[in-house]
């Protein structure tokens, strides 16, 4: 039995780590940079990052991998480092975790259209296998697909980490809410396409990230659990909508704000949470603290 299973069905709610991208770049991650390649030419940087949530409380940590497929490496030239770079990034986040906790290798969209005929399925799953056989590798204990708005390409990304490593698969999408007060995804997918599709798959845990505050993500699990209601739910919340003001980028919640609404999302159904855009150590804290006590 893995250990995310095992914990969860001792009836705890995980607490998962928060947002990358801002941390690498306030540790000088330059436009037009590949994060990933700071795996080995900036490790100890990216080990902060990794170390810093599990100070904070998180019960699991993502790898610095989120862009590791082949196809958005070959963009920086970097297309025969998949396995290396990707490992890399699974032993950093090992070793920030130690024995106890829970490392998810993140596997990010590719960013090629099968509609379009920009990539064939063939193609995505061959990226997505190497991909996640790299993170297993470096010792992920779940492969973690996020950020994803194309449900044929996150059923590819899932179907090949499960027929390729003993990890668990989790995979969650990021959905917008449209006018109708409905949640969909870029490409029109909703929460219970997702659930439907996604489990027959095999996907040990799903849910969303991305795109929303933790607020608008309470009506996403709500929805997910009228469709099932076995599955785990896991749920990286931004921290609050993006506001752009004299050339930078914020985010309005503050860690209160989002550990204001822990307690709804866990009675909603969701099983882990945790943060993305904008979210930092002090959110997961706060986080952390909410899940403790309860």
């Amino acid at each position: 039995m893995s250990k995310i299973v095992q914990e969860l069905k001792k009836g705890r709610v995980l607490v998962s780590d928060g947002a990358w991208g801002t941390f690498l770049q306030k540790k000088g991650l330059q436009p037009g940079e590949c994060p990933e390649q700071w795996n080995v030419s900036r490790p100890d940087d990216v080990f902060d990052i990794a170390r810093s949530y599990v100070e904070a409380g998180a019960d699991m940590i993502e790898t610095n991998s989120f862009g590791g497929n082949w196809f958005k490496l070959m963009g920086y030239g970097l297309e025969n480092q998949v396995f290396e770079l990707n490992k890399a990034a699974a032993e950093i986040s090992r070793k920030a975790a130690g024995t106890a906790g829970i490392v998810l290798g993140s596997v990010g969209p590719t960013g090629k259209l099968l509609m379009m005929d920009e990539v064939t399925e063939d193609e995505l799953y061959d990226a997505f296998k190497k991909q996640s056989i790299a993170l297993e590798t470096g010792g992920a204990d779940a492969i973690v697909i996020e950020t994803m708005t194309d449900l044929e390409e996150a059923r590819i990304a899932v179907k090949a980490a499960k027929e390729n490593t003993t990890c668990d698969v989790i995979c969650t999408m990021t959905f917008d809410k449209i006018l109708t007060g409905e949640y969909r995804t870029m490409m029109g997918i909703s929460p219970t396409e997702m659930t439907q599709t996604l489990v027959h798959t095999g996907a040990s845990v799903i849910g969303a990230n991305c795109g929303n505050g933790i607020v608008d993500m309470i009506g996403i699990v709500k929805e997910i659990r009228q469709v099932n209601r076995e599955i785990p739910i896991l749920i990286h919340a931004n921290a609050g909508m993006p506001q752009y003001c004299d050339g930078e980028t914020t985010f309005p919640e503050t860690p209160e704000d989002m550990a204001g609404r822990v307690r709804d999302i866990i009675e909603a159904g969701a099983n882990i949470i945790g943060g993305c855009c904008g979210t930092t150590p002090a959110h997961i804290a706060e986080v952390h603290h909410i899940v403790k006590s309860m």
